[in-house]
């Protein structure tokens, strides 16, 4: 049977796995924030942000939806539990960071939100990947075997770690 066994706190090779959660919160904090308060701005329509859109080539009412899912995903990855809502606001935010900065190299337009956008992007990825068990997905293992042997009724046979 395939098992999965993680720990109940992740630790670093310095065994502490305060600067872990320390780590998740900073980079959590960080993105939450820009998603809030850029959807914000977003669903407002600031006139910066808007001459930023239009300068990329998008219409303006993409604002309003994509500062919709902004403010959706932050909130999304505040409140607890909802693991596989929090899955989803981090590839929304990771495909809006990414697909802006794909966006800016493409026009060359304010090529300057670049680096700003890729450390986003990094924040993003770094919250995802620190996040504690019980923000994962797969945080239990399944107790029972996946496969089964169809014609003798018995489990198939597994390899262990």
């Amino acid at each position: 049977m395939y098992t999965r066994n993680e720990p109940m706190t992740r630790t670093s090779r310095h065994g502490s796995a305060r600067y872990l959660l320390a780590g998740y919160w900073l980079a959590t904090a960080a993105v939450v924030g820009e998603m809030g308060l850029g959807g914000v701005w977003d669903i407002a329509r600031l006139p910066f942000v808007t001459d930023l859109v239009t300068g990329l080539g998008y219409p303006t009412y993409f604002l309003v939806l994509l500062g919709t899912w902004k403010v959706l995903g932050a909130f999304a990855l505040l409140i607890p539990g909802r693991p596989l809502l929090k899955e989803w606001a981090y590839a929304g935010a990771f495909f809006t960071y990414t697909g802006a900065i794909v966006s800016h190299l493409t026009t060359g337009y304010a090529l300057g939100e670049v680096g700003l956008l890729a450390i986003f992007t990094i924040l993003t990825v770094l919250s995802w990947g620190l996040r504690p068990p019980s923000r994962r997905v797969w945080r239990q293992t399944p107790t029972a075997p996946l496969v089964t042997n169809a014609a003798t009724g018995q489990p198939a046979p597994t390899a262990t770690r």
